[in-house]
């Protein structure tokens, strides 16, 4: 499709005309409404978490007008027999009303509760197809951070929501929030009183993480998808690589009125998933829980996906301490609680950050990118993303080592030490397996284009043989192969044989040997052949074997 609109729709125009007489915004309407979006299924995967949060905010208005904050104990005397009689906080009492006795109510917050895991679970997507595609790269690195700040600033919306119903699973989730807390050195106490008011559990704890989640943390996240969202229209949207594109352009459909029905249209399919899940798929019944209590544990509890990799990492880490100055007396840090607290989400959030940077330092490309990369073509960054997601995948399994152990009847200490091997040797192995794959890929392109495809057509020749016959590749096709570029390296040398002043130091030689490695063509692509001839003139072409 073209890259630029020849004509401005009356549905635009008119509009336009009326606001430019006004305020003089005409021109910003058209050329706005008729900016061009690339077309790619993988570019739609941003858009669950944007659609997801907006179905966050409308389902979560709707509970903030009958869910009580309050730690006050009430005794229930709601429709719900079991529980009648029984001592519970007005915030349980609430989430209970709302579950039988508002209309709608378990609906709605069935929804909220399935779009806040869909929320995240988009970001994360969006997020590992941002990494693998290396659109992060130069002019968008701001907006990676924002992206990774957004994803953080989520979880703990996520964690803050999870606690205000005040029944058992949530309780021991608050419990283990808790803990991370007061381990922190110098500051853990001082944040444990802010929190919760004073000892734990206090009587502020869900009227404080009432206040974060519905009005800090929404206004922080609303903020960041703003800048996010205008970041990206001004910078424009990558695209794949294909015939006719290139950093220079944007091939794709108009604003309006395609992209918008395209949306449009995703958004109520979203919905409609959210809605469905909402009416069939039960979660989080609290009222089988019941209502938290300090003394009381449960069995099997496990926290939404999105913070199992804590549970998973406290439940691997062994139980290591250090008394300061070699006595108690001075202060213990809880190096089991402490290392899985900040460690591995300080590692992913921390190399997300700087990635960007760190690999632009490597390779040494200051060249702006709006063409993406296929993640084959980048096997070191690939492999580098597919460890991370070992990495996290081994925590999140873990955190339901007991289930594990229970169900399979397998002893808890052999799922325990297990992990602790996996989580160390599953992103090697990860990394490896994954490089190998990568290029297998890039041959199997570097075949395409210099053999054909296989067109299973089988041919005898003069001397007997048989043969397939090979057909070139459509142009489309042949184009989105050869869009494939080298990932860049640094050079050792000049044109006189001299290394450059920035590398003939230690730090200087260690980039080098790093941007070699990380970079360069690892498996070339040919040049091809004409496909058509050899078909015709049936002589022994690689074309056709």
């Amino acid at each position: 499709m073209s890259t630029e609109p020849k004509t401005v729709p009356k549905a635009v125009a008119g509009p336009s005309s009326f606001l430019d007489d006004r305020i003089g915004a005409g021109d910003f309407i058209k050329r706005n409404m008729r900016k061009i979006f690339p077309d790619h299924w993988s570019f739609l995967l941003g858009e669950i978490a944007l659609y997801s949060f907006v179905i966050l905010l409308l389902t979560g208005t709707f509970l903030t007008f009958f869910f009580k904050p309050s730690m006050s104990h009430v005794i229930y005397d709601g429709v719900y027999a079991p529980l009648r009689g029984v001592g519970m906080s007005e915030a349980y009492a609430s989430a209970l009303e709302i579950s039988f006795e508002v209309r709608g109510g378990l609906l709605i917050r069935q929804v909220h509760h399935w779009a806040a895991l869909l929320f995240i679970a988009g970001m994360m997507i969006h997020a590992l197809r941002v990494f693998f595609t290396g659109a992060y790269r130069k002019p968008r690195e701001l907006n990676w951070i924002i992206g990774v700040l957004l994803l953080t600033v989520a979880l703990f919306e996520g964690l803050t929501g999870y606690s205000l119903p005040d029944d058992l699973l949530s309780g021991a989730g608050m419990r283990v929030t808790e803990g991370a807390i007061i381990s922190l050195p110098v500051i853990g106490t001082y944040l444990r009183f802010f929190l919760f008011g004073g000892e734990y559990p206090g009587d502020d704890v869900i009227s404080r993480f009432y206040s974060i989640h519905i009005l800090l943390l929404p206004g922080i996240i609303l903020a960041l998808v703003s800048a996010h969202m205008v970041l990206m229209w001004v910078q424009k949207h990558t695209q794949m690589p294909g015939r006719g594109r290139t950093n220079q352009n944007v091939m794709g459909a108009p604003f309006y009125p395609a992209f918008m029905l395209k949306a449009g249209s995703y958004f109520l399919f979203t919905f409609a998933v959210l809605a469905g899940l909402g009416t069939f798929a039960q979660i989080n019944p609290i009222w089988l829980f019941g209502p938290y209590s300090p003394a009381d544990i449960s069995a099997g509890s496990q926290p939404d996906f999105y913070m199992a990799f804590l549970e998973g990492a406290l439940r691997l880490m062994p139980a290591w301490e250090v008394n300061l100055f070699g006595t108690d007396q001075a202060g213990t840090l809880p190096l089991s609680v402490i290392i899985p607290a900040l460690v591995p989400l300080g590692l992913i959030i921390t190399g997300m950050i700087l990635y960007p940077f760190a690999e632009r330092w490597i390779t040494g490309d200051n060249r702006e990118h709006h063409i993406v990369d296929r993640p084959r073509n980048n096997p070191h960054r690939t492999s580098i993303g597919m460890s991370v997601v070992v990495f996290y995948g081994v925590l999140w399994l873990l955190a339901s080592n007991d289930e594990i152990a229970s169900t399979f009847h397998i002893s808890l200490n052999t799922t325990t030490y297990a992990g602790r091997v996996l989580v160390v040797v599953g992103p090697v192995l990860a990394y490896i397996i994954t490089y190998r794959v990568c290029l297998g890929l890039q041959r199997s392109d570097a075949a395409i284009i210099g053999h054909g495809v296989a067109s299973g057509v089988i041919k005898r020749l003069p001397d007997g043989r048989f043969i397939e016959v090979h057909a070139p590749p459509s142009e489309e096709a042949e184009a989105h192969l050869r869009g494939k570029e080298a990932v860049p390296t640094l050079s050792a040398h000049d044109g006189a044989g001299i290394p450059p002043k920035g590398m003939r130091g230690p730090l200087g030689r260690l980039r080098v040997r790093m941007s070699t490695t990380y970079g360069g063509e690892k498996v070339p692509l040919d040049e091809g052949h004409n496909g058509h001839a050899a078909v015709e003139s049936g002589d022994d072409s690689p074309l056709r074997h």
